[in-house]
């Protein structure tokens, strides 16, 4: 069920948002009933990313324990960065060993999904219970369909986060709309010492932009036959675009990573990044009296459009996969429903404070999206986002480029100039039809 006929599925399950206690989404008497005994003596591993907000682990941790306490079930979670997540996951379904849930990264699943438990059942749920998943976690999670692979919990944005008083000082009373006035926008803040700076490094989730970039001018990794066609005359403008832009980035974004975005911004290097929301949170939670001050300037702003004339968002998806080797599926499911339903989910995302958007239309009723301005941008990322591999079908050859970073080192050489834009994109179209291989 996507969010198409979200409208009408809300009001058959009577939704709703009670801000006391922060439930959204209560059930209808009708609701699908849930059926699901978890073996005796289970035991449940978890691994999952590290936290970006304290928030977030502390809210899951305490729902952790109040599943361990319902359950009687032992819950250990491991907690690695993005980057390592990927090959431990890897390594698990390789060799049928590890973690029984493992909490990843975009098109992760599609690496290998017949070493995933099938969560149909569970996904179908949630799905009636809630409102109906959003397109994009269909894309990721359910590739042919039918069959869920994984359970979707949501995507940590990534918006435009921005000093309103370097913005306004340079010429701007608002953020631009579109790519011609960002990049206007952008050599003005470089112009008066104030530049901005975005990721040309291999991070996992704030290298989105270089996915924003290439399809904002038309350009796309593959069209929706799974050819791939990134060597195009979209995809020489969109290179042409970066060449321009880079000179008004702060030094060294060649190698940044996920965190150095956020350090560049706090310590007051770059005006202008992309980023979850927890920039923000980390200066609205400072002990430094001066980074305190900085989260009143922050502002927040959906990417421009480009010439396509449409947004083209690319958000950090998050899956939830329980693996095939579990010798507990039954208990793994339970703490998936568990964690998902509202009197946990809820308390969740707010303990986030807005870095995690809902993948359940339920759930945009969450009072964290509108307790404060800043964090509304964020609200809509996984309803509006772009698979990783738009144009075509989610697989295993989009899940294999994806980890091989093809579009941002591809928009990396283009800008920096080590390479032509032309010479960047006839190495991607190489690199990429290795995976596609039609």
């Amino acid at each position: 069920m996507t969010h198409h006929n979200r409208r009408r599925d809300l009001l058959k399950a009577g939704t709703g948002a009670a801000l006391g206690t922060g439930l959204v989404g209560a059930p209808a008497v009708h609701a699908q009933a849930w059926n699901n005994v978890p073996e005796k003596g289970a035991k449940l591993r978890v691994l999952r990313w590290s936290r970006f907000v304290q928030g977030d682990i502390d809210a899951y941790m305490v729902n952790v324990k109040r599943f361990t306490e319902k359950t009687g079930i032992e819950v250990r979670v491991d907690s690695e960065g993005w980057e390592d997540v990927r090959p431990k996951a890897a390594v698990a379904a390789n060799v049928g060993s590890g973690p029984d849930i493992i909490l990843g990264t975009n098109d992760d699943a599609n690496t290998y999904p017949d070493k995933l438990l099938d969560v149909t059942d569970l996904c179908e749920y949630l799905g009636r219970k809630y409102g109906g998943w959003y397109t994009g976690c269909e894309a990721y999670l359910r590739p042919d369909g039918k069959k869920w692979i994984g359970v979707p919990l949501g995507t940590a944005g990534g918006m435009m986060v921005y000093r309103e008083s370097q913005v306004k000082a340079a010429g701007f009373d608002r953020f631009p709309r579109d790519t011609d006035g960002f990049l206007r926008m952008m050599k003005a803040l470089k112009e008066k010492g104030t530049p901005g700076g975005f990721t040309l490094g291999n991070a996992t989730g704030d290298s989105g932009w270089c996915n924003w970039l290439v399809w904002a001018f038309g350009g796309q990794l593959v069209d929706r036959n799974n050819r791939v066609v990134i060597d195009s005359p979209e995809t020489l403008r969109a290179l042409e675009y970066a060449k321009e832009l880079y000179p008004t980035f702060v030094p060294g974004t060649l190698s940044w990573l996920d965190p150095n975005n956020n350090k560049a911004f706090l310590d007051g290097q770059v005006s202008v990044t992309n980023n979850g929301i927890s920039i923000y949170y980390a200066a609205k939670n400072a002990q430094d009296p001066k980074v305190k001050e900085l989260a009143s300037d922050i502002q927040h702003s959906n990417f421009p459009i480009g010439p396509v004339g449409v947004p083209t968002e690319a958000h950090l998806f998050f899956n939830q996969m329980i693996m095939k080797f579990t010798k507990y599926p039954k208990a793994a499911k339970e703490f998936l429903r568990f964690m998902m339903e509202a009197e946990q989910f809820n308390p969740w995302l707010q303990g986030a404070g807005g870095y995690i958007s809902q993948p359940l239309a339920a759930y945009e009723a969450n009072p964290v999206w509108t307790i404060d301005p800043k964090h509304t941008p964020y609200r809509d990322a996984t309803k509006n986002m772009r698979p990783a591999g738009f144009a075509g079908r989610l697989g295993y050859a989009s899940a294999g480029a994806a980890a091989d970073f093809i579009i941002p080192n591809m928009v990396a050489e283009a800008a920096s100039g080590a390479r032509t834009p032309k010479e960047a994109a006839e190495r991607a179209q190489k690199r990429a039809e290795r995976y596609y291989k039609i």
